[in-house]
């Protein structure tokens, strides 16, 4: 059966308008008659999107009911049983009701597309997994239902629903997104233009991002090999020497004529070092300017400099190359023409800058040595037929000119030779050598035209130059190798410089850089993928710590490249067999690796013992808080009992009820401190286990106004507030600590405000936002985190108001029920305490069930 094919609407921000955009294409699907039917549509009462609803078919919603509310969700064994052509099941993210079959409405989604049926569905941008920690960042909400990249980024097809953010405010302001009491809050809120811009630039990149990946995969299985200047990429081609920033400069400002302008600087560390004057220092500095400029640094092991940069150019579908006029001097193009030229003559569709510089024309500090080993097939071929085609054609030039004698042809023969030995190496060398002996004598060495020599001094001479040209042949075949080896060697110790360097400007607790470091065996290797294996012993089975790459290997036996580190880490590749002189390097990078591993468990150890430390601080801190604020409730306690009990003095009834009245209310204050510092050790040791159901707010803030006076405290909490998910316990604990706080500072005559609003973003979870308003003196925005640590008191209260804990326990309750607890300036002068709560999603209706109201303390 052939799975079903995936569109996503894909909002910008809530409100875009990605439903109606939905259901536009199913009416245009349904009038060219497509089966089409509505599994699930969110309309939030908006007129247009229920009037696109009408004339389509939809399937019955399931009932669900927990914890005594109803809720409905999407009927998966109805719409399997239904199987249309296509199904329209809205808001991908969605978390769907205990009871259900899959726990995320996106795995419903992957059920109807494995039966075969087309969806087409929405999400909005915040709603993506990897972009939670951003979007938190700009609007300040975490996302609590999230999908999975992979799950949209495998969609047939993407398409992206935007709209300017002043557009957005007005749909917003005329009532076509919220119902009217909402829309001063969301405009004051989550919906300012800061915030629709940034999540609008979001959207627009990760599409971009897609659009790009779709592209690269097409020209791939289409075997395209030519550029598309569909965006423009430009890379850098830097050899390590002084005019590297200047070319990365001039690259990020081509980059930026253009919108989406993208740099990659790339070094093509040769392994027979042709590439070798450059500075490793200098490619460290040159790697940090153009990550600074917002572009990546590559290193790429490649034959030839100017073959392995445009391959690299392909590959990445650029559409600009930046060089450098050479250093060489001019009489140094005797060796080759250059990677300048050699690039700009075979770059095809691909611009080439030729950037000039104060180094061009300058000299590379050293002449560059030809290398005569491992110079592939071509050279190899060179060097033989100069050496066994080349005497007999010498031979047959000289005897037709007959103009030197034996001296000056032997000399011309062991220049032969020598040259055969530069091209193509020692054995080339050594056949010049015996054929042109044998031509010496056959040719030029009386008598004539015989292999017999009838003076002795020829004998010797014809010997000597045999020798002479074998020992010539060897020793320039010895330097070449000896070259060849110090190249090797640069250009390892240039990879490993650069390694070093991307490990020191890694995380200082390792996160991300094993991965980071995987990436660069792959590129520096060209391999398919990588990972390190690791197993606790010998006998246990091997576990993935890290990967790169796709499908890496999951056991060193199924690998390409095995490099061990010891008995329990393995670094493995994927790809291809590489070579012993690869291999060696490698192992530097597996040692890292080690390295890197061991460097992150040192730093989860520490933090782990600074997790101890402040315990520990905690602890000292109690002792030193409760020796005074726990010793004085007690004092008083003892006092009073001390004075009723004697038998000297007869107390009459109005002091006996003052005396005891002193005991009661230092019982309550000691009641108080033991609850928040049992409260406090509970969160510290993590033993905190909210029973979270739905809660009317209503119903517990009453009860959190039982210790302070009520004619103190104004609520503002209306009955139709939607139900929260929250533990009723904790939260009257919290709200009660907050609001004595706020009481304890607010000055006389002016009563605190506890206000309660709901929230409905359109796609993001409804939410219910408490505010505690003060009029008292406030505090500085630098001191605002500060007063939730424990044992904490902003400004100088006096003792007995507490060891500072009630702030602390208040946040720390919220924050375990999945809210957040924050302090803003109250207009005017004073403190508000912003309380946020999860609200239970009435997907049907607004209001909540009807409960018994309980009457306020």
């Amino acid at each position: 059966m052939a799975r079903g094919r995936l569109r996503i609407y894909l909002g910008a921000a809530p409100g875009v308008g990605k439903t109606y955009a939905m259901l536009a294409e199913a009416h245009r699907r349904l009038a060219r008659g497509t089966d089409l039917v509505v599994g699930l549509v969110e309309h939030h009462d908006r007129p247009l999107t229920v009037a696109l609803i009408e004339g389509l078919e939809s399937v019955p919603r399931r009932t669900l009911s927990h914890r005594g509310v109803d809720f409905t969700e999407l009927d998966l064994d109805a719409l399997l049983a239904r199987r249309p052509q296509v199904a329209l099941v809205d808001e991908l993210a969605h978390t769907n009701i205990p009871g259900c079959r899959n726990a995320k409405r996106w795995q419903d989604v992957e059920e109807l597309l494995a039966a075969g049926i087309d969806v087409i569905s929405t999400v909005n941008i915040q709603h993506l997994e990897s972009l939670g920690d951003v979007v938190e960042g700009i609007t300040g909400v975490r996302q609590r239902e999230t999908v999975p990249d992979e799950v949209v980024r495998r969609a047939d097809q993407i398409e992206l629903v935007d709209m300017s953010p002043q557009a957005l405010r007005r749909r917003l302001a005329h009532g076509n997104v919220y119902a009217p009491e909402k829309i001063d809050a969301a405009l004051a809120n989550y919906f300012r233009p800061g915030n629709l811009t940034a999540l609008r630039e979001l959207a627009l990149l990760w599409t971009a991002d897609r659009v790009d990946e779709y592209l690269q995969r097409y020209r791939a299985e289409q075997g395209i090999e030519g550029t598309w200047q569909a965006r423009e990429r430009i890379v850098v081609g830097l050899t390590g020497g002084p005019e590297g920033a200047t070319l990365i400069r001039r690259a990020a400002r081509i980059a930026d004529r253009g919108a989406g302008g993208e740099v990659l600087a790339v070094h093509i560390s040769r392994s027979d070092g042709l590439a070798g004057s450059g500075s490793p220092q200098a490619l460290i500095e040159q790697r940090a300017l153009v990550e600074s400029l917002g572009g990546s640094f590559h290193t790429v092991l490649g034959d030839e400099p100017a073959a392995g940069l445009l391959d690299f150019a392909r590959g990445v579908n650029a559409t600009q190359i930046v060089l450098g006029i050479s250093r060489r001097r001019p009489w140094q193009y005797i060796y080759g023409p250059g990677v300048g030229s050699t690039v700009t003559r075979d770059s095809g569709d691909i611009d080439v800058h030729m950037v000039t510089h104060e180094h061009a024309a300058a000299g590379r500090g050293r002449i560059p040595i030809r290398r005569v080993t491992d110079l592939g097939r071509s050279r190899t071929v060179a060097g033989w037929l100069i050496g066994v085609a080349g005497p007999p054609l010498l031979a047959l030039l000289l005897t037709q000119v007959h103009a030197f004698g034996l001296p000056t042809d032997m000399l011309l023969f062991l220049s032969l030779t020598v040259c055969a030995a530069l091209v193509g190496g020692l054995f080339p060398a050594v056949a010049s050598a015996l054929i042109g002996s044998s031509a010496l004598n056959y040719y030029f060495t009386p008598p004539l035209h015989t292999f017999s020599i009838s003076e002795p001094q020829n004998i010797l001479a014809v010997a000597i130059f045999t020798a002479v040209g074998i020992a010539v042949a060897s020793v320039v075949d010895l330097a070449a190798r000896r070259t060849h080896q110090a190249a090797r060697s640069q250009a390892e110790a240039q990879t490993l410089s650069a390694l070093a360097g991307t490990v020191l400007r890694g995380a200082p607790t390792g996160e991300g850089v094993l991965t980071a470091l995987l990436d660069q065996v792959r590129e520096t290797f060209q391999q398919e993928s990588a990972a390190l294996l690791e197993r606790p012993d010998e006998h246990a089975s091997w576990q993935v710590t890290a990967v790169s790459g796709v499908d890496p290997p999951e056991r060193p036996e199924r690998a390409d490249v095995d490099v061990p580190v010891g008995e329990r880490l393995a670094l493995v590749l994927r790809g291809r067999v590489l070579p012993a002189e690869d291999r060696r390097l490698l192992g530097a990078f597996a040692a890292q690796a080690a390295v890197l591993l061991d460097r992150r468990r040192l730093a989860g150890e520490a933090a782990a013992a600074r997790r101890e430390a402040e315990g520990n601080r905690i602890r000292t801190a109690l002792l030193a808080a409760v020796s005074h604020d726990l010793r004085t409730p007690l004092a008083g306690i003892k006092a009073a009992v001390s004075s009723l009990r004697s038998a000297d003095v007869e107390w009459d009834e109005a002091d006996e009820a003052e005396l005891l009245a002193g005991i009661e209310s230092g019982a309550d204050r000691l009641d108080h401190l033991i609850n928040n510092l049992l409260d406090m050790s509970r969160l510290q040791t993590g033993t905190v286990t909210p029973l979270i159901q739905p809660t009317d707010l209503d119903e517990v803030v009453p009860y959190a106004l039982g210790g302070v006076p009520l004619e103190q405290v104004r609520l503002d909490v209306p009955e139709s507030l939607p139900m929260i998910h929250a533990d009723a316990g904790l939260l009257e604990r919290a709200l009660a600590n907050l609001i004595e706080n706020a009481v304890k500072y607010s000055p006389d005559g002016r009563r605190v405000l506890v206000k309660a609003d709901a929230l409905h973003p359109a796609g993001a979870p409804a939410r219910v936002e408490l505010r505690i308003v003060d009029r008292g003196p406030g505090v500085p925005e630098e001191a605002r985190e500060r007063i939730f640590a424990p044992f904490q008191r902003y400004g100088d209260a006096p003792r007995g108001a507490g060891v500072g804990l009630g702030l602390a326990v208040a946040r720390g309750f919220i924050e375990a029920m999945g809210g957040s607890v924050a302090a803003e300036d109250t207009p005017g002068g004073g403190l508000t305490m912003v309380v946020t709560l999860p609200a239970v999603d009435l997907p049907d209706h607004r209001s909540k069930p009807t409960t018994r109201k309980a009457e306020p303390v």
